[in-house]
């Protein structure tokens, strides 16, 4: 059984400047939620509410969202918000959330590392925190799933056009069933000639507490930081490591263009939008056309 989810937040959100210098890219909305909101939501509809947010300098704003609010509260009551009120009153009870601050950006691999003591010796969920997922079953919980069975580490992918698999970590592996592999390589960015596959990292995670151990003897790699892939290259000549291809729609919130379609498609999802926003956003392309 999983319990617990580790949710990295430290990065300092550079691509999205001026927006993020004073507030944490992880707080960037989605219509009227913030980013992380979604990714807490994520772990807590697959039955994890035992989670830590890997933060860093600047991300105050993320543990004020997360707690409580009494003066708001107040006011909500005193206006007879009832909807607000409950609504406000549940982002701060949805999960027993602690935080521990990366003091020195030195990458994904150090960021899980800081886990380690409130781990333990037992596996957990790994969730960026600057990515959304949107499915019907939610993907954490598919790692779940698939983790009950095979009591190993379990990655999620995602298949991506090959022209593009510079972009990202791609893995190889021996296909076990239908989307799902046994992973046997891992490579950050490669050239399109020199790719194993299509499948590329999806931001999502279970490791096993045996992740610390390949972390420690990780070399500095790419941009002198402890990256997660290079150590989960370590921990699978160790012990299997599997690959699940999710049932889903994966938003990368780190880079502009992608947020721009995110807001596009969770617009469009709303009710209270969709009718009115189509009609604009058809009234655009024919001027543009």
């Amino acid at each position: 059984m999983i319990r617990k989810a580790v949710i990295p937040a430290a990065g300092w959100g550079t691509r999205f400047l001026p927006a993020t210098k004073a507030q944490p890219k992880e707080m960037l909305p989605v219509i009227d939620t913030p980013t992380i909101q979604y990714v807490v939501q994520e772990a807590v509809d697959s039955g994890i509410e035992d989670i830590l947010i890997i933060s860093g300098k600047g991300k105050r704003a993320i543990e004020d969202h997360f707690d409580r609010n009494r003066e708001l509260e107040e006011i909500l009551s005193e206006k007879e918000d009832n909807y607000w009120y409950q609504e406000i009153r549940r982002i701060s009870e949805m999960a027993n959330i602690h935080y521990i601050r990366q003091k020195e950006l030195n990458g994904l691999g150090d960021a899980v590392n800081h886990a380690a003591q409130h781990v333990g010796n037992e596996p957990f969920a790994v969730l960026l925190g600057d990515t959304i997922i949107d499915s019907i079953i939610p993907v954490t919980q598919q790692l779940v799933d698939y983790y009950e069975q095979y009591k190993q580490t379990i990655v999620a992918v995602e298949e991506v056009p090959m022209e593009k698999v510079y972009r990202y970590g791609i893995i190889g592996g021996e296909k076990v069933s239908e989307n799902f592999w046994r992973v046997n390589e891992m490579v950050e960015k490669p050239a399109v000639d020199k790719s194993p596959s299509n499948l590329a990292f999806a931001g999502r995670y279970i490791l096993t507490p045996e992740i610390f151990k390949a972390i420690k003897d990780t070399n500095r790699g790419i941009n002198n930081e402890i990256q997660l892939t290079d150590a989960l290259r370590i921990l699978n000549k160790r012990e299997a490591i599997y690959a699940c291809n999710i049932q889903g729609k994966r938003y990368d919130i780190g880079n502009k263009l992608d947020y721009l379609k995110t807001i596009v498609d969770f617009a469009l999802k709303r009710p209270e939008f969709k009718e009115e926003f189509m009609t604009f956003l058809k009234e655009i392309i024919k001027k543009n056309m």
